[in-house]
């Protein structure tokens, strides 16, 4: 893809800006088909992600996707598109959820394991 790939904001097409609807609630969508439903979602600026509950796909593990993962959001049918497939989704690092928020050690494997599909 891009060098200038930035795992921690929305690409710009994505128009996710001040006053975007949360996207709590929205599923999301893999280049292969659903993977969940959104749990959290962070707009801070330098640092947006989605928590994915996976439910029963992947035995209820919650996934982070940065949200430079998110090809495009679909607000009326609650949709968001990642262009990953499911296996790059559940092969992703393990999220300790018993932690409060994201770790920069956690965080920083994150961008190097999904850095490596776009960079």
């Amino acid at each position: 893809m891009s060098s200038n790939w930035d795992a921690w904001d929305y690409r710009q097409d994505v128009n996710r800006g001040v006053g975007a609807r949360s996207l709590v609630g929205y599923h999301v969508h893999a280049t292969d088909g659903d993977i969940g439903k959104i749990d959290e979602a962070s707009d801070d600026a330098g640092s947006s992600r989605l928590v994915v509950d996976t439910g029963p796909w992947i035995f209820g593990r919650k996934v982070v996707l940065p949200a430079g993962t998110v090809q495009r959001v679909d607000d009326e049918d609650e949709k968001v598109y990642v262009d990953l497939t499911k296996d790059q989704i559940k092969n992703s690092p393990e999220w300790d959820q018993t932690t409060t928020g994201i770790d920069d050690d956690y965080r920083g494997r994150l961008d190097t394991y999904y850095g490596g599909f776009y960079r």
